[in-house]
């Protein structure tokens, strides 16, 4: 079992992706998955039931919404790393966040039952990644109509919420 996955070549994804897994150079992916549930934990943790409702605009998510959405692409994602490392040959749907997130009320979740539902997913997402062997995140799949190797996706998932968590620090929570 590998210590750690390796950073992705660009041969490995599609530019689409690309933001994401920069977010990730140079990091240890499993210390950086790992301490992603203290970040969550500890920006999201405090907030209040009517500030996790916040919106800094009309037409943007709630806080809640961009935590359910956090946890969607978390399944998502490494869905698609499972399935990859797996050897599947079949090509992976891609998915619409904005249906996703217009197809169940978040804002009717507790925001602490969006936190707790983030930790125990990243929690068996990492239990399995430890068992990825080097040989397996080499693998290359498709999803979303696009070559994906099983690193590159586990790489996305540390990078998606980095990507978020930034989003919430520098916009969300200065507007409370």
């Amino acid at each position: 079992m590998p210590s750690t996955i390796d950073f992705p070549t660009p041969k490995e994804y599609s530019t689409f992706n690309a933001a994401y897994i920069e977010l990730t150079r140079g990091s240890d992916i499993i210390a950086m998955l790992t301490r992603q549930i203290d970040e969550i934990q500890n920006t999201l943790g405090p907030l209040s039931e009517t500030q996790a409702l916040f919106r800094p605009a009309p037409a943007e998510w709630s806080i809640k919404e961009v935590l359910g959405h956090i946890n969607d692409t978390e399944r998502i994602f490494f869905y698609r790393a499972l399935c990859i490392s797996r050897g599947e040959t079949q090509a992976l749907p891609g998915f619409d966040q904005d249906q996703y997130v217009q197809g169940i009320n978040f804002d009717a979740y507790s925001l602490q039952e969006l936190i707790r539902e983030f930790v125990l997913i990243r929690q068996a997402n990492l239990i399995s990644i430890q068992h990825i062997t080097g040989e397996a995140s080499l693998r290359i799949g498709t999803a979303s109509n696009h070559a994906i190797s099983v690193r590159a996706l586990i790489h996305m998932l540390a990078g998606h919420v980095s990507h978020h968590l930034k989003s919430l620090q520098t916009v969300y929570l200065p507007a409370l």
